[in-house]
C-alpha cells in the first residue's frame, strides 16, 4: 500500500488534508431517498441526524433536498430551495460550526446556501450538466466543488449505459469537466466517479477496481457506494441489508486512493478510515 501525498481543499478558510480521508454523512430532507432510514424532514429529527454524524466522527454533512435515485421524482427549484433553508437552519441550531455541503445541480440553490448560509461546499451530481450557469456560479462562489460522472438526469440516466469504451469515457469527462473549471478559476475540485449513475452492476464493479487510475488527475475523490444497488443487487439483498457490503466497499476504495466517503453509516466508515489509516502507517513503517 503505497503513502499518500498530501492534498488539501479549502474548507471555509482552514486547509485540510485530504490524504487522511474524511467520512460525509448523508442528511436527506427528501421524502423519496432509496433508503427510507436516511429520510429526515422535521426540524428535531434534522438536529438528530446532524448531532449523530458528527459524534459519530463525521466531518462534513452532505444536505440533499433533491433525490437522485433513478426515477425519482422531479423537484421545482422553489420547493428545494424551502426544504434547504428549513434544514439548513434546522442543522446549525445545534450545530453552527459544521461543515455543509449541499448536493444540488441548481446554481441558483447553490447560491444561496453559500452566500446566505454559509455552507462549504456543493455537490453537484450533474458536473453542471443539468444548469449551464453552474460552473461561473463556482468560480464566483470560491467553495470546494464536487463534480460527479452522470449521464443523462436521474429521470433518465438508466437509459444511458451504452458506452464504446466505459472506462474511457468517464476519464475523458473529467478532463473535460476539469479544464473548463480550471480555466474560470475553481481550484478546489473534487471528482466523484458516479457509482450507480448511469452505469450498469459490471460497469459499477470496473469503475471501482480502476479507482486508483483516477491519481492522474492530482484531484482529491469522493466514492458514494453506500448501501446501493451495486451492492444489494449483486448479493439479492435490500438497502437494508447492505452495510456489511458497504463496508467492503470503503475499504477496496480506501486502499484505491479514495480521500472522501460519502456514507449513511458513519461510525462504522470512520472505523474503516481508521482500520487503514492503521495499516497505511504499519506499511510506511516496515518500509
Amino acid at each position: 500500500m503505497n503513502s499518500v501525498c498530501p492534498r488539501y481543499i479549502n474548507l471555509k478558510g482552514e486547509l485540510v488534508d485530504l490524504s487522511c480521508p474524511q467520512v460525509m454523512g448523508i442528511l436527506n430532507l427528501t421524502p423519496d431517498s432509496f433508503y427510507a432510514a436516511s429520510r429526515t424532514q422535521t426540524s428535531q429529527a434534522i438536529a438528530d441526524r446532524t448531532l449523530e454524524i458528527l459524534n459519530q466522527g463525521g466531518s462534513i454533512i452532505d444536505v440533499g433536498a433533491y433525490s437522485s435515485r433513478s426515477g425519482a421524482a422531479d423537484v421545482s427549484q422553489e420547493e428545494e430551495m424551502d426544504r434547504l433553508r428549513f434544514g439548513l437552519k434546522s442543522i446549525y441550531q445545534v450545530a453552527p460550526d459544521a461543515v455543509i455541503s449541499v448536493d444540488t445541480f441548481r446554481a441558483d440553490v447553490a447560491r444561496m446556501c453559500v452566500e446566505e448560509y454559509g455552507v462549504g461546499l456543493i455537490n453537484d451530481i450533474s458536473a453542471g450538466q443539468m444548469d449551464e450557469n453552474m460552473f461561473k456560479t463556482m468560480a464566483r462562489l470560491h467553495v470546494p466543488y464536487i463534480i460527479m460522472h452522470m449521464r443523462g438526469t436521474p429521470q433518465t440516466m438508466q437509459a444511458s449505459l451504452g458506452y464504446e469504451n466505459f472506462l474511457k469515457e468517464v476519464f475523458e469527462y473529467f478532463s473535460h469537466k476539469v479544464g473548463l473549471l480550471q480555466e474560470l478559476g475553481v481550484n478546489d475540485i473534487i471528482l466523484d466517479p458516479g457509482f450507480g449513475f448511469a452505469k450498469t452492476l459490471t460497469q459499477n464493479y470496473e469503475l471501482l477496481a480502476a479507482l486508483d487510475e483516477f491519481a492522474i488527475f492530482d484531484l482529491p475523490i469522493l466514492v458514494g457506494v453506500s448501501r446501493k444497488s451495486m451492492i444489494y443487487k449483486l448479493l439479492g439483498t435490500t438497502p437494508e441489508e447492505a452495510l456489511n457490503g458497504t463496508s467492503v466497499l470503503h475499504t477496496l476504495a480506501l486502499e484505491r486512493g479514495a480521500n472522501i466517503l460519502r456514507v449513511h453509516d458513519v461510525a462504522q466508515a470512520v472505523e474503516v478510515v481508521e482500520i487503514i489509516n492503521k495499516i497505511k502507517e504499519s506499511d510506511s513503517l516496515e518500509r
